[in-house]
């Protein structure tokens, strides 16, 4: 079969097989290592080789929008990936994001129980943005993203949970301005940055309906 036939080949999870699979490391992550081959678009099969994997739970995201006051609310807090990536300093502006913590827990909860616990907000009306996964090569951490009507006109503080080591501080941001800061690339958070650009597209869509 060549590259040209190969177009049409369609692969599906039958097409995996999985030799091995064990737990390498169980802790506050779970760490998976597989030992696999699949079928290859070109015909047969792959050689044999081993692929770990980062395990998480689904997670939610909610863009917090003040569509009266044309407002966004974002938090800050310490994440120890940037501290160990790069020499700037460690604390994000992102919006409001947390893991589903139970089965069956539906994620919609999830963006309202979050926007209560890291920003003191009640969202007033959720509306789905996206779902995507976050870097399937290395993880199965899957996201649900929402933007969350909310009143910004009090918001503000440190919040958090915690037993949870959390210390979240809010920024309330006229939308022009996290515009500006996607414009000069400061926002560097995958799931701010997908909310941050469909609001762009919505903006207008939104104030109209939610006023």
């Amino acid at each position: 079969m060549g590259v040209r036939d190969s177009e049409s080949v369609e692969l599906n999870r039958s097409d995996v097989e999985i030799l091995h699979e064990e737990d390498v490391f169980r802790g506050f992550f779970r760490l998976t290592r597989f030992k696999l081959r699949h079928r290859l678009f070109a015909g047969g099969w792959s050689d044999i080789f081993s692929r770990e994997l980062f395990r998480r739970r689904d997670a939610v995201g909610v863009l917090l929008y003040d569509p009266q006051r044309d407002l966004v609310g974002l938090v800050e807090q310490f994440r120890v990936g940037v501290y160990a990536r790069t020499g700037e300093k460690p604390w994000l502006l992102e919006i409001v994001a947390g893991v589903i913590d139970t089965d069956g827990e539906a994620p919609a909860a999830v963006a309202i129980r979050e926007a209560r616990e890291e920003a003191n907000c009640d969202i007033l009306a959720l509306e789905p943005i996206a779902e995507y996964f976050s870097s399937p090569g290395g993880t199965d951490e899957y996201f649900y993203v929402y933007c969350g009507r909310c009143d910004l006109s009090g918001a503000g503080g440190v919040f958090g949970l915690p037993e949870e080591n959390e210390d979240i501080r809010v920024h309330v941001l006229p939308v022009d301005e996290l515009f500006a800061r996607l414009q000069r690339g400061d926002i560097r958070n995958g799931l701010t940055l997908v909310a941050a650009q469909w609001l762009q597209l919505h903006r207008e869509r939104l104030r109209q309906q939610w006023q």
